[in-house]
Formats: C-alpha cells, sequence, structure tokens
C-alpha cells in the first residue's frame, strides 16, 4: 500500500517519454513527409513549363483544349493565344474568329472595349458561358438564363453546323434574343444552350452556355468535335482570348482611368486555387489521422503477463499510470479496497462483506472503540482533493487502521 502511494508522488516516471523517444518515433513520419513535399515541388517545377490552365489551348490535361486545337490546326486554322485585352482586339477583322474563354471575369470596361472592337469587325465572336451581366454587354438583345447541368442533347434546330454535328454535350446557360436575327440549337426545356446571332455587319456572335464540348476529355464524345470545329473553324484565323489578372486593362475604369483596384487584392487572392485545396485536404488527413491515432488510448484491459515480475514493481508501475492519469479516485478506491479486504477476516467479519458499510464499520468500531463517523470517512469517503498531501495522507491512515487491527 505504501509503494503505491510513493509512487505516486514520484517526480519522473518511466511511462513519460523522452525527448530521445519521441524524436524515434516520429523521425520516420517526419522524414516521409519531407520526402513527400520535395517530391511535390521537384514534379512541379519540372512540368510547369507544359501546363496550362482551364480551356487553353496549350494544355493536354482533361479539362484543357489541346485536342481541338491540333484539330483545327491540321485544317489550316492558325491559333493564336492572347492573354490581354489589346492584343485580343488587335487581332480582330472579318476573317478571324475571336474565343473569349471567360467572358465573365472580364470587368465592365474591358467588355465594352471588347464589343466595340468586335462589333464592326465582320468576323465571328464565340462566347463561353456567358452569364446574364456578360451577355447585356457582349450581345445586347440576349438574355441568359440559369445555369443547368450538362448532358447530351440533339441540336433540333436547321443550324448546318448542327445538324451535321448531331447529338453533342451541352448545358449550362441558356440563351433568347429579342428581334435579332438569331437560331438557336440544343435546348434544355424550352431555351435553347447553343445561340447564332447574325450582325448587321455581317459578322456573327455565338453563346455557348458550357464550354464542355472543347475539353480534351469531352472531344470525342458524340459530335462534340465536329461542332466545335465547324464553330470554330468558319475563320482562316482563330484568336484563343484567356483572360489574365495581369491584364492592365483590368484596373480601369468605365472612363478608361486606372482606379488601382488591380493592387487591392489580398494575399489569399493571390493563392492558386490548388493549393488552396490541398490545404484543406491536408487538413481533413491531419483530423482523419488523429482521430485514428486516438482510438488507441481506450480503456485499459486485463492480459496476462508473458513473463512473472515483482509484486512491487507492478504496484510502481500501475501507481505511476496513475498519476499520470491524474486518476485519484482510482488510486485511492484501489488503496481502500485492498485495507477492507485484508481487516475483514481480523475482526471476523466474511469477504462478501468486506465492503459492506454497514457491516464492516460496526465491527471494526467495536474491535477499536472508535467514532464510527471517522472509519467511513476513511474506508468508504471521497477521493482525495489533491496528489501531494490529500491521497498520501490517506495512505498513511490506512496503514495506521490495518497495524492497529493487527495488534489489537
Amino acid at each position: 500500500m505504501t509503494a503505491v502511494a510513493d509512487a505516486t508522488t514520484a517526480s519522473p516516471t518511466s511511462a513519460s517519454a523522452s525527448p530521445r523517444q519521441v524524436w524515434g518515433r516520429t523521425r520516420g513520419p517526419l522524414f516521409a513527409l519531407l520526402l513527400l513535399v520535395a517530391a511535390g515541388i521537384v514534379l512541379a517545377t519540372a512540368r510547369s513549363g507544359d501546363q496550362h490552365g482551364r480551356l487553353d489551348p496549350r494544355s493536354a490535361d482533361q479539362h484543357g483544349s489541346r485536342a481541338v486545337a491540333e484539330l483545327l490546326n491540321d485544317r489550316g486554322v492558325s491559333i493564336r493565344v492572347a492573354t490581354t485585352l489589346h492584343d485580343a482586339t488587335a487581332a480582330t477583322g472579318p476573317d478571324t474568329t475571336l474565343l473569349v474563354a471567360a467572358p465573365n471575369l472580364l470587368t465592365p470596361h474591358q467588355q465594352n472595349e471588347l464589343r466595340a472592337a468586335t462589333g464592326d469587325s465582320a468576323g465571328r465572336t464565340v462566347l463561353l458561358a456567358a452569364d446574364a451581366l456578360s451577355v447585356d454587354a457582349l450581345a445586347p438583345g440576349v438574355h441568359a438564363s440559369s445555369s443547368g447541368p450538362v448532358a447530351t442533347r440533339a441540336p433540333q434546330c436547321s443550324l448546318p453546323a448542327a445538324r451535321a454535328a448531331g447529338d453533342a454535350d451541352t448545358g449550362g446557360f441558356r440563351y433568347t434574343a429579342d428581334d435579332l436575327d438569331a437560331i438557336g440549337c440544343y435546348p434544355r426545356g424550352n431555351l435553347p444552350t447553343v445561340l447564332l446571332v447574325h450582325e448587321k455587319s455581317a459578322g456573327d456572335t455565338v453563346l455557348l452556355g458550357s464550354p464542355d464540348l472543347l475539353y480534351n476529355n469531352r472531344l470525342a464524345s458524340h459530335g462534340n468535335a465536329s461542332l466545335a470545329l465547324q464553330l470554330l473553324g468558319s475563320r482562316p484565323h482563330l484568336v484563343w482570348y484567356l483572360p489574365s489578372l495581369a491584364d492592365p486593362s483590368a484596373a480601369r475604369n468605365d472612363e478608361g482611368v486606372d482606379d488601382g483596384t488591380g493592387d487591392e487584392r489580398s494575399f489569399v487572392d493571390l493563392i492558386p486555387s490548388g493549393w488552396l485545396w490541398g490545404t484543406l485536404q491536408l487538413a481533413v488527413a491531419a483530423v482523419l489521422a488523429a482521430i485514428w491515432r486516438a482510438r488507441r488510448l481506450g480503456p485499459l484491459v486485463t492480459e496476462r503477463l508473458p513473463v512473472a515480475i515483482r509484486a512491487s514493481e507492478s504496484t510502481e508501475g500501475r501507481a505511476r499510470l496513475y498519476r499520470k492519469a491524474n486518476a485519484r479516485d482510482r488510486a485511492a478506491s484501489s488503496l481502500r479496497s485492498a485495507t477492507r479486504a485484508r481487516i475483514a477476516p481480523l475482526i471476523g467479519v466474511s469477504p462478501r462483506d468486506a465492503h459492506s458499510p454497514s457491516v464492516l464499520l460496526p465491527a471494526v468500531s467495536a474491535r477499536l472503540s472508535t467514532a464510527e463517523g471517522g472509519l467511513d470517512t476513511l474506508l468508504f469517503g471521497p477521493e482525495p482533493a489533491d496528489d501531494a498531501a490529500a491521497l498520501v495522507r490517506l495512505a498513511d491512515q490506512l496503514d495506521t487502521l490495518e497495524r492497529e487491527v493487527r495488534t489489537s
């Protein structure tokens, strides 16, 4: 009993891991994490020159558009990638198709300049997934409805390009035109997802509700390739406009004056979306790993030891575990239960009644002539308030009580 009490006051415990042990347990996972980060950096650096964004005609990724660009090149259509508004508008003309990959990212000033440049060019302008605000500026008289799912649809129109292509993967925004010479195809519900508007200056504007048919992973499906080639290859030159944050025109207002808004982006805005999603995935993985590791800290279970150990070592080990878990209630209960079990046979109480206050306390009082109230607190009282004083004092009092019972 004394050994248990002394062990609870020991300063360094054998259950506490030393810095050397902690390093030995964690160096493996840390090395693996460092190796993974280094491999990711090397891979990103090695592939950075060949990777481009979504709908980029130079990208071979599943959401790139290199496949349709190669097909257009084979048909003799020259492709020029423009990342600024100046380059895109300077290349417009009657023999040019201007593809705007992300019209919704353009500022109102950029949209007005783009409309002014294409309105009298007599060429073709293709707008991908333009929303209601964009079509008001880039295609006056056209209205956009809410976006919807992409699915394989039939043309259901008289447009030769659509009839030749047949079924295609379309969807997204739906468009309607008021008092315009327009042809709507591939309807979802009663509204078309592909709209061709003929301009008075002999040019035309094509609105695609979704850009999915231009993706590398969808081009070979149904009539997607045929429809893309006919819509983008009607002129010998194709300008593929990819709006860029580095475009100086994005910082200008409607009067053409630089208002400085291009420099007011936060640090989070400058982080690529892939890094943000990667950080979120790492956070989820860390939480799952913590839950997995926490399952190991379950309740203690009884098991047979492979070797015989000294009783004092077992007692000290359990005392250290109680102290590490701050389990004063369990330690006090163990001390009191052991004392009751040892003194019961000495005062004529059966082992079955050793833990019954109504039987044990009167027998001890009769043997020692001690007030029953003090024995009740000592043998069946609450848990001690602290380890250093109350728990040690309880162990000493139980030792004294047992010694008095044996000598009385």
